[in-house]
């Protein structure tokens, strides 16, 4: 039995979901997702709550139960508040701007480096050494900032490169003389 499939996925006030064929329509006010799941779980909504459970008992469908709740929580989440992840840019010259759906990076390389940012994200350099990435679809945010991230990854010897906030880096002694 999935722990996390068993529980319901509670709607708050103002998220509206449509259920039709395994595909999940999900509107509040930050926006609406989309996304179609397996026919091998079963979705329904009572009330102010969806319920997600297997068809059959086989393995695949136990593994999607609670991958499906997940991402429809995530979905529910995301419409309502929203996701925002934080990257910290942590180098001597190291620098950060948004200029017209643009990304401008300065990491140290010959070049800067420019990233389009995606129309659904909204991306902010509050300090420039600051980058905030906030949207309504989880995934979309998380891989943006991994993207961004894995442009400079953070070395444990000086700790310059750009990491998430809440990331800490363990730092290695430098060599011996």
């Amino acid at each position: 039995m999935s722990r996390v499939g068993k529980q319901p996925v509670t709607l708050p006030q103002g998220v509206d979901i449509d259920i039709l064929n395994n595909t999940i329509l999900v509107k509040g006010k930050k926006g609406e997702l989309k996304s179609s799941f397996p026919v091998s779980v079963k979705i329904v909504k009572e009330d102010d709550k969806v319920v997600i459970s297997p068809i059959n008992n086989t393995k695949s469908a136990k593994g999607a139960w609670g991958l499906i709740r997940t991402i429809i929580n995530n979905m529910v989440v995301g419409v309502e508040n929203g996701f925002t992840k934080s990257l910290v840019v942590n180098g001597v010259g190291y620098r950060a701007a948004v200029d017209d759906g643009i990304l401008t990076l300065q990491l140290g390389y010959s070049h800067d480096i420019k990233l389009a940012i995606p129309n659904d994200l909204e991306v902010k350099c509050t300090k420039p050494t600051e980058i905030s990435i906030s949207g309504i679809d989880k995934q979309k945010v998380g891989q943006f900032a991994s993207e961004v991230r894995a442009l400079r990854k953070p070395e444990p010897y000086k700790g310059k490169g750009i990491r998430y906030s809440d990331e800490v880096i363990r730092r290695k002694e430098g060599k011996k003389k």
